[in-house]
């Protein structure tokens, strides 16, 4: 039993996993932000040695989320030291009551990030070597302390996440329900220079490139900048948000910004990347007016998209489609060697030249418990819609899945929403 006492960032031996004399181990649990913070030296410490490190398992993403939807959850933060008290891997969860498949409420364990949907390949970092003691620590933690949690959702892992992959093992050995999931991602590898990566895409776009660009800039007095200055947010951030929301309404959609938490979300984080100089926020200008936005952050030598908003009235002119293709000349001549649009494989997406990729979703539940039998229920009819969808003709499942959406409608079936 890995004991632990209810006040934050209690430290507790971990003695009885099996692990060489050499590895005494020490767990310390947080359950509050502040006290999390003073990990701020030791994570970024950590981060450097992880190979798959990326902004989203970092205190500048993650702190700011936790301020801006952390209301209604519970911090979780697994802090695994050695014995001379130096960070070998971290496991940040939050707790959060939730509705599942269709309205059961259940306590749902999450990485801190998750549940908003704004964070992608989120992630559990470890020294090498120490993979696989901290997937049996957090493994063994879940296990003694059953009574804070009924399910654990893991989403947008890397698919390559040693730490995750060891998770998914444990349970499997310890017979809790376990399934595994997999949606897409994609992103473009960039080459050393820019006549290589417009080589790389058909020669339509080769050509739409220039032209879009050169008939833009007869029509107006053209400027694409980085913001490099906090007193430049507001504005730009201001911009991000009325171009991507008047799309979207345009379309009958509420859009991304008509939350105030995720407003109040992107101005923190934007802060915070700007003074660790991972911020990629570029804007174009059309006779000194913002016409088009893209948010993005580097990390190493990947710069990963998040959002954007651009000018919807004037359809052709291409601005979206100008700005990208300036940024992503400047990001090669800047050394930046992968562009990561994160979730979705989006026809447009390819047309860059992103090649597909994969993110990891595993969903786990003790034996014999109500979340146990939901999870094998929702995966059960997972099956089943897939294989009526392989199997029945496409005019007969557009029907099936019509109906079922306007059920959904009626009865007010979700899941995995908050609970209020």
């Amino acid at each position: 039993m890995l004991p632990e006492n209810t006040s934050t960032g209690t430290e507790a031996m971990v003695s009885n996993l099996g692990l060489p004399a050499r590895s005494q181990l020490g767990l310390r649990v947080y359950r509050d932000l502040e006290e999390l913070g003073g990990l701020r030296a030791a994570w970024d410490e950590l981060l450097r040695v992880y190979p798959l490190s990326s902004t989203f398992s970092t205190w500048e993403w993650l702190s700011c989320w936790w301020r801006s939807f952390g209301q209604g959850r519970e911090m979780l933060a697994l802090a695994l030291l050695d014995a001379d008290s130096r960070l070998v891997g971290l496991a940040p969860f939050s707790i959060s009551k939730e509705r599942f498949a269709g309205g059961v409420p259940l306590r749902v364990l999450r990485l801190l990030g998750d549940g908003s949907a704004d964070s992608d390949n989120l992630d559990l970092p470890a020294r090498p070597g120490f993979e696989q003691v901290l997937a049996e620590t957090i493994f063994r933690y879940l296990e003694e302390h059953r009574a804070q949690w009924d399910l654990c959702e893991l989403n947008t892992l890397p698919v390559d996440s040693p730490v995750a992959e060891a998770i998914a093992a444990c349970a499997v050995s310890g017979k809790w329900r376990c399934f595994e999931y997999y949606s897409e991602a994609s992103a473009v590898l960039l080459p050393d220079t820019w006549e290589h990566y417009v080589e790389s895409i058909s020669s339509e776009d080769r050509k739409n490139l220039v032209r879009y660009t050169q008939r833009l800039n007869r029509r107006y007095k053209t400027q694409v900048y980085r913001v490099t200055k906090e007193e430049e947010l507001p504005r730009c951030l201001d911009a991000l948000f009325r171009l991507h929301q008047g799309r979207w309404q345009s379309a009958g959609e509420p859009g991304s910004f008509s939350s105030p938490a995720r407003r109040e979300f992107y101005a923190g984080l934007s802060r915070n990347l700007l003074s660790r100089g991972w911020l990629e926020l570029w804007v174009l200008e059309l006779d000194g007016e913002i016409a088009a936005v893209q948010f993005a952050f580097r990390y190493r030598d990947t710069v990963y998209q998040l959002q954007e908003g651009y000018d919807y009235s004037r359809p052709s002119d291409r601005i979206g489609y100008v700005l990208r293709g300036e940024v992503l000349k400047r990001l090669i001549s800047d050394r930046v060697r992968k562009y990561d649009f994160l979730g979705g494989e989006d026809a447009y997406k390819a047309r860059w030249g992103a090649e597909p990729g994969r993110y990891r979703r595993i969903c786990l539940a003790r034996p014999l418990t109500a979340a146990g039998f939901l999870l094998w229920l929702v995966d059960a009819s997972q099956r089943s819609k897939n294989w009526l969808r392989r199997t029945l003709p496409s005019p007969i499942w557009r029907l099936l899945h019509r109906i079922s959406i306007i059920a959904r409608g009626k009865w007010g079936a979700n899941t995995g929403t908050n609970a209020e």
